[in-house]
């Protein structure tokens, strides 16, 4: 299934999912089946098995003719972030390629890490498809991207085996691991990636059945156009299975919880010269059977 999170004009957020290309309002059609289906996604992902079979029984029992009375018209909706998530762990230096130009450009090295590199970004980082990445030119004048496949959890995860973490896996999304690079402190990176709207996150929420594990997805980064970033999820260094262990091995993993898996490489700092975002920028991050996920840059001084 792929599930999204909109709402009308001037509504609260609405729970949905693309049947055939169109946009079906589950929110409304449990209401008329008179069904007990948690009305945003949050909700659903921590309603475990009952939340996906339910939703998947309201929509089988239906055809599309039918349900066209709770199609919404892509114009007459607004889109948002799927979900605010309780945690976002994010992967540093996990594609080979990447490793070598944040090596030169900001200095991390060029060793392959033996095990995961990891930060957190908080849920107020998240921005949803179409909203703006704010550029704060008083913070940063080194505003970058980073197209990431972005792992939903749905079940917790605590010491879970490399062999069992394909179960704790609800869906995949994309995420935009936006980064203001000169503002890293003493190497840490929280302030640098956890700025208000550095974490774009969406179009939709693919669930894991709907995507062959592993995912071997090709990626793409575009900025006014023109391509930046292009890759494909095999060539991760840590695979997701081995994230989840890695992680969960002293940090809970929650239904809802989020891990950005890491960035290929051609970020704005490692090309040649450097390239960063302004103000009037397009960024559109894409990744196979997901979507694009387009936010413009503002200026927000």
């Amino acid at each position: 299934m792929r599930l999204v999170t909109f709402s009308l004009p001037d509504g609260p957020p609405r729970l949905g999912a693309e049947v055939d290309g169109h946009l079906v309002d589950l929110t409304a059609l449990s209401a008329e089946e008179n069904v007990n289906l948690p009305q945003d996604l949050l909700s659903l992902i921590r309603a475990g098995d009952f939340g996906l079979h339910t939703t998947q029984v309201l929509l089988s029992r239906r055809t599309l003719e039918s349900l066209r009375p709770h199609v919404r018209d892509r114009d007459e909706i607004v889109p948002h972030a799927p979900f605010r998530p309780g945690k976002i762990i994010g992967v540093g230096l996990n594609y080979v390629e990447h490793i070598a130009e944040s090596g030169r450009a900001l200095g991390t090295g060029e060793e392959r890490p033996p095990r995961p590199v990891l930060f957190s970004k908080p849920g107020t980082a998240i921005t949803g498809p179409g909203d703006p990445i704010h550029h704060n030119g008083d913070l940063t004048s080194q505003l970058d991207w980073e197209c990431e496949l972005a792992v939903v959890i749905g079940r917790t995860a605590r010491r879970v085996s490399e062999a069992d973490a394909w179960e704790h896996v609800f869906g995949f999304s994309i995420i935009n691991d936006i980064s203001a690079r000169d503002q890293r402190r003493s190497g840490q990176w929280f302030f640098s990636k956890g700025q208000d709207t550095y974490a774009p996150f969406g179009p939709v929420v693919v669930t894991r059945d709907a995507v062959p594990c592993p995912p071997e997805l090709d990626l793409s980064l575009r900025v006014n156009g023109e391509v930046k970033q292009k890759s494909n999820t095999r060539h991760m260094l840590f695979p997701i299975p081995r994230l989840i262990a890695d992680i969960s091995s002293g940090v809970m993993l929650e239904p809802g919880d989020v891990i950005a898996t890491g960035s290929p490489a051609g970020v704005g700092a490692g090309l040649n010269p450097p390239q960063f975002l302004r103000p009037g920028d397009l960024v559109e991050a894409t990744i196979e059977s997901i979507g694009t996920l387009t936010n413009p840059v503002v200026d927000a001084r």
